[in-house]
């Protein structure tokens, strides 16, 4: 085969003014989803949304809903990106209105909610992932037949003393804490608030959701953060299986595990290293009683060391009390919390939710609430229609293949037709969709 260079190639560029051209051509898949579960009806009926003394003036709650879900559900992540949403003739016509609201109308909307809006949007989330998962292929987002939650917190960065809420964090950084609870690949629901004790919404978040677990096959999974006797025990009296790192208060755990005797502890395995080296391991269990703790918890514990050194490395996570068998299995479980994990990394970087756009807190805590329905539908759309050698796709892909294409406007008389590009593969899948989802919505 001949070397292939580059070649300089002179192309001619025509520039016309676009009224009719759309880069969101796969939008009208999200439409379709939010219509079909109802979204838009069921913003519309929550009251505390709308805070316009004048109803029949300005913009109704769920046009700036759907105006920063659609942007979120298309690459952007601010306020200009949902006022840019005006450039895009397609995403106007499927709202069904002329122009949106400019970035500082959208600003004083979150500004003016109150925290009845906020439980409405959480409640409505709520809904969403009930609705998906009545229809969703069980495989994709149970694991073993069980339903699996993870609850954990990240720090969202901000600049400027301006932002309500925002303190130093333990990187010394000044920074909002998001709380969420995980459902499989839901997020299920979550809290903006002062960075500090980094489980301190642990409690309302089980409270509020319980629903999801209660008399079904479950599992959670939490980081040494809800390592507390106090959070512990709150997490156990859900009555399901769980595992929590525990790191924080290890010290007198460290001690015990080192006077037990070697009949205490199962057989020895061995890891070969890239380096050469060997680890040997073993695993235990082991009861003890915290600080705080009404009665003794159960303790998976395992010892590592490689070969040549003195001492052995303890490692330990808290468990159900119900737990037997061999304690090997339940870190083996509770590895799976990494994935849990690449699912908060993934709805951060997916929908660029690093920086809070808001200086009031209550309107991030709006805003991050609109993200969360934002990603649930994208993750719907994922688990309902894509097909399973497509199920490990990361948002970005997804916006890559299914929302940003090209589309134009053809006006018919009294009907739109959107003609929207889409590669020759996904053909095909396109006019499926379309007939399972836009025709009924």
């Amino acid at each position: 085969m001949p070397a292939i260079a580059k070649r300089d190639r002179k192309i001619k560029l025509q520039f016309l003014p676009n009224t009719s051209a759309s880069t969101l051509g796969g939008l009208p898949a999200i439409e379709a989803l939010a219509q079909r579960f109802g979204l838009w009806k069921k913003l519309a009926a929550c009251a505390a949304l709308d805070p316009r003394k004048r109803k029949a003036r300005g913009f109704n709650p769920e046009v700036i809903c759907a105006q920063i879900i659609y942007t979120l559900c298309s690459g952007g992540d601010s306020l200009a990106d949902s006022e840019e949403l005006n450039e895009e003739p397609l995403v106007r016509e499927l709202s069904g209105i002329e122009r949106f609201a400019d970035q500082t109308t959208v600003g004083e909307w979150l500004r003016a909610q109150t925290p009845q809006s906020l439980e409405g949007l959480r409640a409505i989330n709520r809904q969403l992932v009930q609705w998906t998962i009545e229809q969703a292929q069980p495989g994709r987002w149970l694991h073993a037949g069980a339903r699996e939650f993870f609850f954990d917190d990240t720090q969202l960065e901000v600049s400027g003393k301006s932002f309500q809420g925002a303190a130093f964090n333990y990187e010394g950084k000044l920074a909002l804490s998001w709380q969420t609870l995980w459902m499989g690949p839901f997020l299920l629901d979550g809290s903006v608030g002062s960075p500090g004790d980094v489980s301190s919404q642990l409690k309302p978040l089980l409270q509020n959701n319980q629903s999801f677990w209660k008399d079904r096959p479950a599992y959670f999974y939490a980081d040494s953060g809800s390592s507390a006797a106090a959070y512990l025990q709150a997490i156990n009296a859900q009555g399901w299986q769980w595992s929590v790192s525990y790191n924080k208060f290890a010290q007198r755990l460290e001690g015990l595990a080192s006077e037990l005797p070697e009949a205490r502890w199962g057989a020895a395995l061995s890891h070969p290293l890239s380096n050469g080296s060997v680890v040997d391991e073993q695993h235990t269990w082991l009861r003890h009683l915290p600080q705080g703790a009404p009665e003794p918890i159960l303790f998976a514990c395992v010892r590592r060391k490689t070969r040549g050194e003195m001492f052995w490395r303890h490692h330990f996570i808290a468990c159900d009390p119900r737990r037997q068998g061999d304690p090997r299995l339940a870190f083996e479980r509770h590895h799976l919390k990494g994935d849990k994990e690449k699912l908060f990394s993934e709805v951060l970087s997916g929908l660029d939710l690093h920086h809070p756009p808001c200086a009031e807190l209550l309107a991030n805590q709006i805003f991050y609430a609109l993200a969360s329905i934002a990603y649930n539908l994208l993750i719907a759309l994922k688990l309902l229609y894509l097909p399973d050698e497509r199920q490990g796709w990361r948002i970005k892909t997804l916006l890559k293949h299914l929302i940003i294409l090209p589309a134009h406007l053809v006006r018919h008389a009294r009907t739109i037709l959107a003609r929207v590009w889409v590669p020759p593969r996904w053909f095909d899948w396109w006019r499926q969709v379309h007939e399972r989802i836009w025709t009924t919505a």
